[in-house]
């Protein structure tokens, strides 16, 4: 029996799964740290599967950054690959790379009912692209476009190393502040877990206040708890997430709807929920009126990256 083999890499987890029957089967979740390159954890992991060595023909992953080329070093892991000698190391006939975030965009499209929670009302128009965006380790942003009936083209990007917008004395405060330690301000320096506690810190530098938490989980359980400082924290980062999400949305003219996607917002969902985020979304002066009816989605799923490399090798090899 020949295997379709999906993989969703991380900086910290690996996650693997068959494609059978164009969905998931067998998903299991690896280390990086445990292994010393992802021919060995997807060893393990057919193993565990009882796979023989062979049996997968064609596998796809969804890799955190640019895809250019036969090397590839993976983004916040000690991982390397070169494709060419990963198809000889595993005897797989073909592999597919792609972006996380196109893995992502492309999951998106197999989203159930009670995956997500509603931003903002609106009526998707399936004739225009459709924004993915989501801080996590780093800050990935995607489009995504219909084709057809059941064809979908995820357009991979760096939208997450974009400047990051101000539009307030405080934001200016905090941005400079930033500057002052790292150069260049990027959107992901702050739309990130890292980036969490880096505004935290920020603000309490600013504010003349001594930092009590180290660590971003710490951030969100004291603001869940009602800490105004934290809770202050939360709003900004929300505000900072509605300010890059409009900018796109107006960059790609992208009708179809947002989803917000990535491992930190739902940690602390109903204080997004009833944060500042629309109105940083929608502020955008006298084009304010282009975000009418433009529907945003909270995605809860926890398997959409993997998913979405699914999609993509079912895409592939039907063309």
């Amino acid at each position: 029996m020949t295997e379709l083999l999906v993989g969703d890499i991380g900086g910290t987890n690996a996650r693997f799964a068959l494609w059978r029957n164009n969905q998931l089967e067998a998903v299991e979740v690896f280390a990086t740290a445990d292994y010393s390159g992802p021919e060995q954890a997807i060893e393990q992991y057919l193993a565990n599967q009882g796979v023989a060595p062979g049996a997968v023909r064609a596998a796809c992953l969804a890799v955190a950054g640019p895809v250019l080329g036969d090397a590839f070093q993976f983004t916040n892991n000690q991982w390397q690959l070169s494709q060419r000698a990963f198809c000889e190391h595993l005897q797989i006939e073909r592999l597919l790379l792609v972006n996380d975030f196109t893995a992502m965009a492309l999951g998106m499209t197999r989203l159930k009912p009670g995956e997500s929670l509603e931003v903002c009302a609106g009526e998707a128009d399936p004739s225009r692209p459709a924004l993915v965006i989501g801080p996590g380790t780093g800050l990935g942003v995607g489009c995504l476009l219909r084709q057809g009936e059941r064809r979908w083209l995820a357009l991979p990007g760096e939208g997450g190393h974009v400047d990051l917008p101000v539009s307030n004395a405080r934001e200016v405060a905090i941005q400079q502040y930033l500057h002052r330690q790292l150069g260049h301000v990027s959107a992901e320096n702050i739309l990130s877990g890292s980036g969490l506690l880096r505004l935290y810190q920020a603000l309490c530098a600013i504010d003349g206040d001594v930092a009590q938490h180290q660590t971003p989980a710490q951030i969100t359980d004291a603001a869940l708890g009602g800490e105004p400082r934290a809770r202050a924290v939360i709003e900004q980062f929300s505000r900072f997430l509605g300010r890059v999400a409009g900018n796109n949305v107006l960059t790609l003219g992208a009708r179809g709807g947002v989803y917000i996607a990535g491992g930190v917002i739902p940690r602390f969902a109903e204080l997004f929920l009833h944060s500042g985020f629309r109105d940083s979304f929608t502020d955008k002066g006298h084009m304010s009126h282009f975000f009418a009816g433009i529907p945003v989605w909270l995605v809860t799923a926890e398997l959409s990256g993997l998913l979405g490399a699914g999609v993509a090798l079912e895409q592939s090899l039907h063309d």
